[in-house]
């Protein structure tokens, strides 16, 4: 195949082909590439298209894909309620032909997965500190989204080319981008308050980037190690942007008034991650620093 072993890295310049231009994670991707002077492509195929990938990758002729598309749903994961096939064709079908073709390729695919294929449950208590792990099956398929992420990351690990990288709930300093949860949450009418693994962009977008550079596999906890909270959050929020921003809670119950699918809550071992980058925050320090300062608006 050609494919270089776990962790090992290449003296031969790096070119990347990213999906998901027109994404949030892969505009970031891109910006990264261009401050760093790596160079790299968007991918303009499909990728339930085999063809057109192919052709991509001959045209491109990348070491890495890096595969920030899909589909999330707009303005939520509940419009894949009832968008089922459509959701299936690009979360299951495209990933997985992507995965496919690069193997086949000899490529590193970098996946950008998420973690909200989790609950907690008796043996990962909330408030316990014990998290999932990256070996740990997936206990959450109360939504379609997370059903068919849980069901592409499982096949996945068929495939040694892979590595693929848990999200959960991202953050970045960019409070204006209605994807960012910090920003939806603070425009939320009610919000629940349950401590959570997330991930800060700023911090770990980067870091994907030099797993790549180090031919990583596998799965990855792709989150900063610890929980937060809505509530935790959104005081940070007051203390450094809105001194005036005030918000009200209901509970998990109330919220499944106004839903169409159950959401995650959980936390994540971010200990395999933190092995292999120790310089990497906790969730609430990566807040401060990379969020909230360079966003800091109160005076003191």
């Amino acid at each position: 195949m050609g494919f270089p072993t776990n962790g090992s890295s290449s003296d031969k310049p790096i070119k990347f082909l990213i999906y998901g231009r027109t994404g949030w994670i892969g505009g970031i991707l891109g910006t990264l590439c261009q401050a760093q002077g790596i160079s790299f492509e968007y991918g303009s195929g499909r990728l339930e298209n085999r063809a057109s990938l192919e052709r991509d990758i001959e045209e491109t002729k990348p070491t890495h894909v890096f595969n920030a598309a899909g589909v999330t749903g707009r303005p939520n994961v509940d419009w894949c309620e009832s968008h089922k096939v459509e959701t299936i064709r690009t979360n299951v079908v495209g990933t997985l032909t992507l995965a496919d073709v690069c193997r086949h390729k000899g490529l590193l695919l970098l996946n950008y997965a998420t973690g909200c294929i989790f609950e907690y449950d008796s043996s990962h208590p909330l408030g316990s500190g014990i998290g999932f792990k990256e070996d740990d099956t997936p206990n959450f398929t109360g939504s379609f989204y997370s059903k068919t992420k849980a069901m592409v990351e499982d096949l996945l690990r068929n495939y040694d080319n892979v590595c693929t990288l848990r999200v959960r709930m991202p953050i970045s300093s960019d409070l204006s981008n209605p994807r960012n949860f910090i920003t939806k949450i603070t425009r939320y009418e009610k919000v629940v308050n349950i401590p959570n693994s997330m991930t800060i962009l700023d911090e770990l977008l980067p870091i994907s980037i030099e797993m790549a550079k180090r031919n990583l596999t596998g799965i990855w906890n792709f989150t900063n190690p610890g929980v937060v909270s809505h509530n935790e959050i959104l005081e940070m929020y007051r203390e450094y942007v809105d001194p005036n921003f005030s918000w009200k809670n209901f509970t998990l119950e109330e919220q499944a008034k106004v839903i169409v699918a159950p959401r995650s809550n959980n936390e994540l071992d971010a200990m395999k991650l933190k092995k292999e980058f120790p310089e990497l925050l906790s969730i609430k320090d990566s807040l401060i620093q990379y969020v909230f300062k360079p966003n800091h608006k109160v005076k003191a």
